[in-house]
């Protein structure tokens, strides 16, 4: 009897919840799936090891912490940050337990195009300022982030990956750029800790392919945390 009720429990906690996407946002969703193999088999690999982490805490009944870590915390892991959590929206994983956090070796600034590439997908952020958690670098903006009905907000800005509103132990360590993995040879109090580096899309910045490059990115990252999301949800 008493297996029977775990077996029960397991079940109604790992059911699919409804989290609904903002349209525009569930339409560019959408397209993500079919491009799976347009992933490496060498990224696959590394993705694979973050879905297994995931996955394995997930059916656990325990909180996955995933933060994300490049130098500056102004791009990539703030596209990082946005795109875990809407994946895991999508693919009906419970929202409370899948927690996301971003931060670098340094804190600067959330670039605004990266703001501008995460709305253009239909992604809602408004710049705000609560005196109750302030930022410690100046022209630092602070953004509210929405995707779904009814789904609390979180929020954007630049700071250190040990920053207080990240966790200290029980996650795992994401770090997506090669000076951040070179900078950090150990990430103290991860359980994970994994190198999937991306291209800084900072190359673009003051040219005409700015908007292009920002958009590659920010789909780049998208693609491949739908493909960890995809995976822990058949397994």
């Amino acid at each position: 009897m008493k297996t029977l009720f775990i077996s029960i429990i397991l079940i109604v906690y790992t059911m699919k919840a409804e989290t609904k996407l903002f349209p525009e946002l569930q339409t560019y969703c959408k397209t993500i799936e079919g491009e799976f193999s347009r992933i490496s088999e060498e990224r696959k690999e590394n993705l694979k090891k973050i879905a297994a982490y995931i996955s394995e805490k997930y059916k656990k009944g325990e909180t996955v912490n995933l933060t994300f870590i490049c130098t500056h915390n102004s791009r990539r892991s703030q596209f990082g940050q946005v795109w875990a959590k809407i994946a895991a929206g999508y693919y009906g994983f419970d929202l409370r337990k899948i927690q996301t956090y971003s931060g670098g070796t340094e804190a600067t600034a959330c670039n605004p195009r990266t703001v501008a590439a995460l709305k253009r997908v239909g992604v809602r952020i408004e710049e705000v300022h609560q005196l109750s958690a302030p930022v410690t670098v100046a022209n630092n903006p602070r953004y509210e982030v929405r995707f779904a009905e009814g789904e609390p907000p979180f929020f954007l800005f630049s700071k250190k990956y040990d920053d207080e509103q990240n966790p200290k132990k029980n996650y795992a360590a994401i770090l997506v750029c090669s000076q951040a993995d070179e900078a950090c040879p150990i990430v103290f109090g991860a359980e994970m800790r994994i190198y999937n580096g991306y291209e800084d899309p900072k190359r673009s910045d003051g040219t005409a392919e700015e908007g292009k490059i920002y958009d590659e990115t920010c789909r780049l990252i998208a693609r491949e945390l739908f493909y960890v999301f995809y995976l822990c949800q058949n397994t």
